[in-house]
């Protein structure tokens, strides 16, 4: 016969019952949300490599585009994005699978998609769900957003998705401002851009931590900065839970997108600072600073786990709290998994450990 300490036995007994507490309590007890850091890809994405923003409320859900309200079991959650060219709407919210692959049901997700087929499934949707904006929503352009950029995102890029724990009462809070705020579109890339919506939503889960800043990018808020931010709090604060998935791009329709610059780093590495050199040396100086000194780090992880129309549950499950008394920790943590952290171009990546990110690039 075995005999087993009797504080062991009372620490089983413990886990087990807390263990059933959290999982009856289920999503209305923890919840997470998502910043989508998007790759650029095609011509435009060239020209301007600094991609796009987006995030995803797991447990915020959609009456319509324009208006929210918490899900109902079984619903994922919506991706919510600033666009120029929604009809006048400042943001647009959108199921998350929609919003990924332009169908409702994962099992409809092709495993390739050339042009006709993403045409017909956006087309689709198009018709069936976003009607309510009008027969004249544009599809956007070369330069400017529209729905077609709100739908089947996976078939143009592929997408990293920082999540971090969020309490009901946050995306309650959350919810009902956004609905009540005027939901009309000032749009400015320079200052109004799809980023600093982001950055507004962050600000609610995390106050007075995502600010405008002269540098890196000239105070111009980017999506690479804003994830780089995040990233920052995480290190210092492991009760945010953050973690890493990576959402890879559909093969067929689009070659491979691109790696997501700032804008310093675009000058500079597309060559865009030599014209400058030639007309204004000392600003050509202050952008290579910049990009010398705040503008170069990585903010992927080597190997992150992924998540695709086969196996999605990487993004959409819901956090587990640590019984250990040090926090949150993910299914999918990165908490003690290795990350590559590039400190310079040509350097070789050390890894580190997320509590070891530095604190600045």
């Amino acid at each position: 016969m075995m005999f087993f300490p009797r504080g062991s036995i009372i620490r089983s007994v413990i886990y087990t019952v807390c263990l059933a507490l959290v999982s009856a309590a289920g999503s209305k007890a923890f919840g997470q949300a998502a910043l989508l850091m998007e790759q650029p890809y095609g011509v435009f994405g060239t020209l301007n490599p600094t991609g796009h923003a987006a995030l995803y409320l797991a447990r915020a859900c959609a009456d319509s585009p324009v208006h929210l309200r918490l899900c109902t079991p079984g619903e994922y959650g919506v991706v919510i994005s600033r666009y120029k060219g929604l009809n006048g709407y400042d943001w647009v919210a959108i199921p998350l699978i929609p919003y990924l692959y332009s169908v409702e049901n994962l099992p409809d997700v092709p495993d390739r998609a050339d042009q006709e087929t993403v045409n017909r499934l956006r087309n689709h949707y198009r018709e069936t769900v976003l009607g309510s904006f009008g027969e004249n929503l544009p599809p956007g352009g070369f330069f400017n957003g529209g729905w077609t950029e709100l739908v089947g995102t996976a078939y143009d890029r592929r997408t990293y998705a920082f999540r971090f724990n969020t309490t009901l009462e946050q995306d309650e809070s959350l919810i009902e401002e956004l609905n009540a705020r005027p939901n009309r579109s000032h749009f400015n890339i320079l200052y109004n851009n799809c980023a600093d919506f982001d950055r507004f939503i962050l600000n609610h889960y995390f106050p007075h931590q995502f600010k405008r800043s002269i540098f890196p990018d000239a105070g111009i808020t980017t999506p690479k900065h804003i994830t780089y931010v995040l990233v920052k709090y995480g290190k210092h604060h492991s009760e945010a839970g953050l973690t890493i998935v990576e959402i890879p791009q559909i093969p067929g329709f689009r070659h491979e997108s691109r790696s997501i610059h700032g804008v310093a780093e675009t000058l500079v590495t597309n060559g865009y600072v030599i014209p400058v050199v030639i007309l204004n040396p000392y600003i050509a100086a202050g952008i290579a600073a910049d990009y010398l000194i705040r503008g170069r780090y990585n903010l992927i992880p080597k190997n992150p786990p992924t998540a695709d129309p086969a196996n999605l549950t990487a993004l959409v499950n819901p956090p587990i709290p640590s019984l250990t008394g040090a926090g949150w920790q993910s299914e999918n943590s990165f908490g003690s998994a290795e990350m590559k952290v590039s400190l310079q171009d040509g350097a070789a990546a050390v890894p580190v450990h997320l509590s070891e990110t530095p604190d600045e690039p």
